[in-house]
Parts: structure tokens; C-alpha cells; sequence
């Protein structure tokens, strides 16, 4: 990785940020948030989010269990909406992430501060992704034509779409304030939460050596994703909350696409856990 400002991710994270913090209050101020304005936020946020957990991550990055085509299709469709690169992109990274943890190689490692690894990395480095470790899913024919257009996979579905909609409601401003400002806002900090917050805080009960914690807080925020020491240790699992009690929406979500015949061999680790600490 080389230090260079990435201007165009600045200038999208200073537009939404901007569009959060200071438009939709004003907005809020004037105007009602209507059952429908909120129905369609939480729409979005909640497709999106668990897309990248259900989907760029678990699917794509791990291949924890397979799914059908109408199911990728959605992930795809609604991961580009979540405005954090193409799935082939993401899932590049992530490896490397993972097959680099801890050293001057990964990518958003938290050894290089905690600010780098939740976001300064895409802001102030430059990172070259090795495709060379995603030739499985180069030859997914839905994956690879989201990569080659994937500015247009995401303007219709994080834009236009949610705009569309709100401006059939007669409530545009509203939709592009909340639905796609403050939206990408909160599922971007609780994505990248997951590089800072659960590589610092947390309890380590499956590898102690790992800088990656077990974190519940974490988990509420990113729909089940932030069992992290389990999840470094055992990456293929399609479970990151592997107890009964763990909050992870992301394998319900996975376990009933599998009851329906939309997703199959789901991986399991049967781990055994160490005192923790």
C-alpha cells in the first residue's frame, strides 16, 4: 500500500456524511417523518446490510454455503446499494485481510491504529486488490458483470431506486436525506466498526494470538458479525454467533434460504473453546 488521498471516496463520505449530519435534521426540523419515509428507510438499510454480512462476506468472501442465482442476484444488487465496491473487489480484500491479519500486508490491519483500520484506509492509502485470490468467483458470470458495471449497479440501486420510490410517495428529499444519506452513513460505520472496534475490544476465546474479539456490541450493530475472534479462527463457518444465545441475523437468514432449497451446504465448525480472556 502506498499513502495517496483517494479524493473520490473523500468527497463521497464528506457528501452523505453532510447529507446526515446537517441535511436531515434540517430537513427534520421543517418537515414529518412519515410511516411510509421510515418504512422505506429501514427497508433499505436492513436489505443492504444484510447483504454485505449474508452476502459479500459470507457467500462471496468465505464460501461458507452457496445459493441460487435469484438469491446472488439480490445480494448484488442490493451489496452495490450499500455503496462498498463490487463484491469481487470486497471479497479480494477481505482475503487478503484474512490470509494477512495482523502483519504490515493487511490491508485495514489494526496494528497500524485503530482511525486507519476503521476507515482511513480507503481514504488516505491506496490499495491495489490481488484478484488473483478471487478466480473463483471471476467466473461467476452475475459477479463479474456487477464488477465490470458496478457504478451502474449502484447509482440504480442505492439512487435511483430509493428515489424513485420516495418521489412516487411525493417525499424525494426525504428519501435522498434519510434513506440514502443516513442510510450509508450507518451501515458504512457499523461495516467498518467491524475492522476497529472488534480488533480492539472483546474477548479472545478461540485464539488468543489474534488481535480479532469477540465483541456483542459489535454484533448488534452489524447483524451478527461481531463474533470476530470466532470468525478469524474459523472463517468458513456460515455462523459468527455460534451459541444459541449470540445475535446473528445473518445465519437465521442463511438458515432459512437453506429450508427453503435457495441455499445449501452450509459450513460448520464444531469448535471447542478455549478459558477466555
Amino acid at each position: 500500500m502506498e499513502r495517496k488521498n483517494n479524493w473520490p471516496t473523500i468527497l463521497f463520505f464528506v457528501v452523505t456524511t453532510a447529507g446526515a449530519v446537517i441535511g436531515a435534521p434540517l430537513y427534520l426540523w421543517r418537515h414529518a417523518f412519515t410511516l411510509a419515509d421510515a418504512t422505506l428507510f429501514l427497508f433499505f438499510t436492513t436489505v443492504t446490510g444484510m447483504s454485505i454480512t449474508v452476502g459479500y462476506h459470507r457467500l462471496f468472501s468465505h464460501a461458507s454455503y452457496k445459493a441460487n442465482t435469484f438469491v446472488r442476484f439480490l445480494i448484488l444488487f442490493f451489496g452495490a446499494a450499500a455503496f462498498e465496491q463490487s463484491a469481487l473487489t470486497w471479497a479480494s480484500t477481505h482475503r487478503d485481510h484474512h490470509r494477512h491479519a495482523d502483519t504490515d500486508l493487511d490491508p485495514y490491519g489494526i496494528r497500524k491504529g485503530f482511525f486507519f483500520a476503521h476507515i482511513g484506509w480507503m481514504l488516505f492509502w491506496k490499495h491495489e486488490p490481488d484478484f488473483s485470490n478471487v478466480k473463483d468467483l471471476q467466473k461467476d458470470a452475475l459477479v463479474a458483470h456487477q464488477h465490470r458495471h458496478y457504478l451502474v449497479w449502484a447509482l440504480l440501486a442505492g439512487f435511483v431506486l430509493p428515489v424513485a420510490i420516495g418521489a412516487w410517495m411525493g417525499h424525494a428529499l426525504a428519501t435522498l436525506l434519510i434513506t440514502v444519506c443516513v442510510r450509508l452513513v450507518l451501515v458504512h460505520h457499523a461495516t467498518f466498526c467491524i475492522n476497529s472496534l472488534s480488533h480492539t475490544f472483546g474477548k479472545t476465546p478461540y485464539d488468543a494470538r489474534s488481535t480479532a474479539r469477540d465483541n456483542w456490541f459489535v454484533a448488534l450493530l452489524t447483524n451478527g458479525e461481531g463474533y470476530h475472534n470466532f470468525h478469524h479462527r474459523f472463517p468458513t463457518d456460515y455462523r459468527n454467533g455460534v451459541r444459541w444465545y449470540h445475535w446473528d441475523p445473518s445465519k437465521w437468514t442463511i438458515a432459512v434460504l437453506a429450508h427453503l432449497g435457495w441455499a445449501w451446504d452450509l459450513k460448520r465448525i464444531y469448535a471447542t473453546q478455549r478459558k477466555a480472556s
